[in-house]
Formats: structure tokens, C-alpha cells, sequence
């Protein structure tokens, strides 16, 4: 087992967790964002902990670009926000 992806794993699973929790919290999008963001980044870990990453390496790299995208927009919503004040 690769420990490094365990440890990414569990600390997406985590990220994603408090996410929601704070979206709950305060109804705020962008921890949402960051937290399914983070998910998706976990998803990618498992077909590499299965040994299917080599065989499904395109559709990780999808994946992982739609997450990147997804902080980028919850970013860049705070800094919009900021500006506005």
C-alpha cells in the first residue's frame, strides 16, 4: 500500500467533511466548493490505491482538472467579494 495516498485520503475525506460542515454553518459557498474540490481530489486516489491508474490515468487527469477549477472559482469569488467592499 502507498502510504502517501492513504495519507492524501484521508486528509481530502477530512477537508471534504469540514466543507460541508461549514457550508452548513454559514451557507458560504466557498468552503463547499473547496471541500468538493478536495473530494474529487480523493476520488482520483482510490483507482491508484486499486491499481487502476495507469489504465484510467485520462479521466484522473479530468478529474483533478475539474477540482483545480473549482478552488480557482471559490478563490476568486472571495477576492471579487473583497474588492466589492
Amino acid at each position: 500500500m502507498n502510504m502517501e495516498l492513504i495519507v492524501n485520503l484521508i486528509l481530502c475525506i477530512i477537508i471534504l467533511a469540514l466543507g460541508i460542515w461549514a457550508y452548513t454553518q454559514k451557507r458560504g459557498e466557498t468552503p463547499l466548493f473547496i471541500g468538493i474540490a478536495f473530494g474529487l481530489f480523493g476520488t482520483s486516489h482510490f483507482p491508484k490505491l486499486a491499481g487502476l491508474g495507469v489504465s484510467l490515468a485520462s479521466l484522473l487527469v479530468v478529474i483533478r482538472v475539474i477540482a483545480y477549477l473549482l478552488v480557482l472559482i471559490a478563490l476568486s469569488r472571495v477576492a471579487i467579494k473583497g474588492r466589492a467592499r
